[in-house]
């Protein structure tokens, strides 16, 4: 991710990875707590996403910058839809759609990610859960998660949080598969079934 003027107001760009956006530069505007997904954990956590990510439907909680959600949708997944509380982030990701001819793929929705799981009537077959850190976003969304009828018969849900905070406790039915760190930053891939 690069940061760059633009009349005085500082952007950032977001570089989609793979997929086939593949080197598509976006920018964005910087906001406290906005830590985007770096590209080296993308390219980690997209790898092991590849066997299932074509035609998903994906929900990006705390989407921010929208680069996991847009990663996603570059690389086969079907929708993507975008929660996010700030109404600057979501009008960013939509220009985004836009831009890249997906605005069909994507659905961006301001509301808190407690809300949105307590209205959707969809289920998804991926969910980014990538808060800003330090204030304790997880485990409200995780229990919802745990209760919710979002889930898919089998839902693989991402986390990433600070390299040093334990994850939330699982339920019986969530496996683990994957889990790596990088710098400051957690990252897990658990399947649940």
């Amino acid at each position: 991710m690069a940061r760059t003027k633009n009349k005085g107001q500082p952007r950032s760009e977001l570089r989609i990875i793979g997929g086939q956006w593949r080197s598509r530069k976006l920018a964005f505007s910087p906001a406290q707590g906005l830590r985007p997904t770096s590209d080296r954990v993308r390219e980690t956590l997209f790898n092991w996403l590849s066997p299932v990510i074509h035609g998903a439907r994906c929900l990006d909680l705390f989407a921010g910058s929208g680069a996991l959600g847009l990663e996603s949708l570059s690389r086969g997944a079907s929708h993507c839809d975008f929660v996010d509380t700030s109404g600057t982030a979501l009008g960013q990701i939509s220009q985004h759609l836009d831009t890249l001819g997906a605005s069909r793929d994507g659905s961006c929705h301001p509301k808190r990610a407690e809300a949105f799981l307590a209205s959707t009537t969809g289920t998804f077959d991926i969910i980014f859960i990538d808060p800003p850190f330090g204030l304790n976003l997880v485990e409200p969304v995780w229990q919802l998660l745990r209760t919710s009828s979002v889930l898919a018969p089998e839902t693989w849900i991402y986390l990433e949080t600070p390299a040093n905070e334990a994850p939330p406790p699982v339920p019986e039915n969530w496996v683990l598969h994957r889990d790596k760190k990088a710098g400051d930053v957690a990252y897990r891939l658990f399947l649940a079934s």
